[in-house]
């Protein structure tokens, strides 16, 4: 049987601070290997070199990761800060355009962390700058040691952090047969107002 193929969008990425470079986390890329059995493809999150009809053409889902960069305000109508950045505006411009290429061809479409609230800004939705700062909101940023460096060890960095609820009936539901599940959460910007046609 043949695997299915999926594209993973890239990152932006300065290699020794000199040579532009696309990347996607090894952990992604394994967990569509092993545990969903799908054949990851790198795409570049720069409208330059990805054509999305093309890409769209070519694979059997989408997966818009997660980032370190944030999504830039424009996209939703707000002011950028210093303070939120880094942005990726290529990445905006493909994944925003992925987004709402997959949802009009019906080709399956997965968001981590940037990546949904990508798909929640293509359908007009906006985004909180950094959620942390609303009242009786969890930190969803990378756990920091005493001397405020980034916890070494990965499995501190994406432990459990809460629970989500999942629809009724949903697929999520459907998949994993429960009605709750528990996540890691690391991102600062967060989902304001949901966009049209996304449920929350």
């Amino acid at each position: 049987m043949k695997r299915p193929v999926v594209g993973v969008i890239g990152n932006a990425h300065r290699f020794e601070n000199r040579f532009a470079t696309q990347m996607v986390g090894e952990r992604n890329l394994r967990a569509l290997a092993e545990v969903a059995g799908a054949l990851p493809l790198m795409f570049a999150g720069s409208p330059e070199i990805t054509d999305v009809g093309a890409l769209l053409d070519a694979v059997d889902g989408i997966v818009l990761t997660g980032a370190r960069a944030n999504v830039h305000p424009t996209r939703f109508n707000t002011e950028p800060d210093i303070k939120h950045e880094p942005y990726d505006l290529h990445r905006d411009e493909v994944a925003l355009a992925v987004a709402e290429a997959c949802v009009a061809r019906g080709v399956p479409l997965f968001g981590i962390c940037r990546g949904l609230q990508e798909m929640n800004v293509a359908f007009g939705g906006s985004l909180h700058p950094e959620i942390r700062e609303l009242p009786g909101r969890m930190n969803h940023r990378m756990p920091r040691l005493a001397n405020g460096e980034i916890h070494p060890d990965p499995g501190v960095i994406f432990a459990d952090r809460h629970e989500v609820s999942l629809i009724p009936g949903g697929a999520f539901a459907k998949i994993l047969g429960c009605q709750t599940i528990r996540v890691n959460s690391l991102h600062g910007q967060g989902i304001l107002e949901p966009g049209k046609r996304v449920v929350v």
